[in-house]
């Protein structure tokens, strides 16, 4: 079956169900030690997951580790541009689950980006980027212990799928003369607008399918929460992108009402219900002004289909979520992406789960990260329905590799998601506390310990970090 690794002699295989993973206790889990800092983050982070299981269960559960090769090191092992050989695609997929640390993107191969051709690979659609603040740790915000949200950002599709023509391409000239000759005017809504004859040009799809799938599992997510972090918010440029980033915010409130209806409300739906609330016998014309504030300068069909949407919200859901009942369900809303970049910051404390396109999730990970303290401790996983792949987020760093200084709290943290992914938490809890206690007792690495006040000199290195986070379990 493998070409150049060998599968571990004891261990069990994680399964799925339904989506979900049945986990064995004594897992095999294909690893990727990563390139650059990979050499020094592995180790450590290894160190504090044999740590934490073997403290939370007592030889009971444990990990068998599984090495596969990507990147450079694959590139030694078995030739030049096998970035990605065909044996650790075949454990992925064998094993399930694997957790890898940062990659090289390559340069002269046929790969634009080894994690994104994971994602594509093993239909990883959901990318899931936890950004909390651990006490202690240096940032640029004043308040960033009040941001603790999870970014679900759709994986597969939008610009990512890749589909572009270089400029000056034949390809890409023949697609911009059939668009502008043919389809643009065969659509009035676009009017006279043209594609620059100079231009490359791309290709966005988003599906109906995965964007409710990744709703989907971003709700379920939501369901796991204690009450008072039960939303989800659907992010989107719907208002210029109305058939694609829009059609993402309806295709999120469709799945919503259709199929999580006993356990959701819209934030719409709970303005119609508050209304009546507290005027028991408002008409239905007075409660569609209360939630459209331009009501009266609308044109009369306009009116009436407000009216009409008012009407039945409170027929279909009055029993059911009526009488401040939808204070306990899953609050589901929608915000601009431009909007959301600006209230994370101002209002970080109005928002939980943040689902959201490709591109824009990119974005808007990185810029909550920035917030509690930078990437070096933003973990990420990229979740399907038969495989996850836990990831650092971070990139390789190349000239800090072999150094043993760099942070490994990315990979230490993807690991605790993975642990909470396979249901054990425990294992997953002591690694969180071993963090935030090294963290506020400024047992850190050179990164946080420059930036604290005063510095901590001098720092740990990325091994004594990990030993420090296990001291503290």
């Amino acid at each position: 079956m493998y070409e150049r690794i060998t599968p571990p002699s004891i261990g069990s295989q994680i399964t799925f169900q339904n989506g979900e993973p049945v986990v064995p206790d004594n897992p095999i889990i294909p690893y990727i030690r990563g390139d650059g800092t990979g050499i020094d983050l592995w180790p450590a982070s290894q160190r504090v997951f044999d740590a934490a299981v073997e403290a939370a269960y007592g030889g009971k559960r444990k990990i068998v580790w599984f090495k596969v090769y990507a990147g450079d090191e694959a590139c030694e092992k078995y030739g030049t541009y096998q970035y990605l050989p065909e044996d650790t695609l075949q454990a992925i997929k064998q094993f399930g689950v694997a957790i890898k640390g940062p990659l090289t993107t390559p340069i002269g191969g046929g790969i634009r980006s080894l994690n994104v051709a994971l994602r594509q690979i093993f239909d990883l659609y959901a990318c899931v980027r936890p950004c909390k603040y651990y006490p202690g740790t240096p940032s640029p915000h004043r308040t960033p212990e009040k941001l603790d949200v999870i970014v679900y950002r759709e994986n597969t599709e939008d610009i990512y799928l890749g589909i572009e023509w270089r400029q000056g391409s034949e390809v890409g000239d023949r697609l911009i003369k059939l668009l502008n000759e043919d389809l643009i005017p065969a659509t009035p809504e676009h009017g006279k607008k043209r594609i620059p004859l100079d231009s490359g040009i791309g290709i966005k799809p988003i599906s109906k399918t995965g964007s409710q799938r990744l709703v989907r599992r971003a709700i379920k997510h939501a369901m796991r929460l204690p009450r008072s972090k039960q939303m989800v918010t659907l992010v989107h440029k719907g208002n210029i992108m109305k058939y694609t980033e829009g059609a993402f915010r309806d295709w999120g409130y469709e799945l919503v009402t259709n199929e999580f209806r006993a356990e959701c409300v819209t934030e719409r739906e709970s303005w119609i219900l508050s209304n009546r609330e507290k005027t028991p016998d408002i008409s239905l014309e007075e409660n569609a002004r209360q939630i459209e504030p331009g009501y009266d300068a609308m044109t009369a069909e306009k009116r009436e289909k407000t009216c009409a949407e008012v009407k039945a919200v409170l027929d279909s859901i009055w029993d059911t979520h009526g009488n401040g009942q939808w204070k306990d369900k899953i609050m589901v809303n929608d915000r601009i992406a431009d909007s959301i970049f600006q209230q994370i910051q101002t209002r970080p404390d109005e928002y939980s789960i943040l689902a959201t396109m490709n591109l824009n999730g990119d974005y808007l990970s990185d810029a909550a990260a920035a917030i509690v303290g930078g990437l070096g401790m933003g973990p990420g996983a990229n979740i399907g329905d038969e495989c996850a792949i836990f990831e650092a987020t971070h990139g390789t760093a190349p000239k800090h590799a072999g150094l043993d200084r760099v942070n490994p709290g990315s990979l230490i943290l993807s690991g605790v998601m993975m642990l909470e992914y396979m249901g054990w938490q425990e294992a997953a809890d002591l690694i969180t506390k071993g963090i935030g206690a090294a963290i506020s007792n400024r047992e850190v690495t050179y990164d946080l310990a420059r930036l604290m006040e005063p510095p901590v000199d001098p720092p740990l290195k990325c091994s004594e970090f990990a030993q420090a986070i296990i001291n503290h379990f």
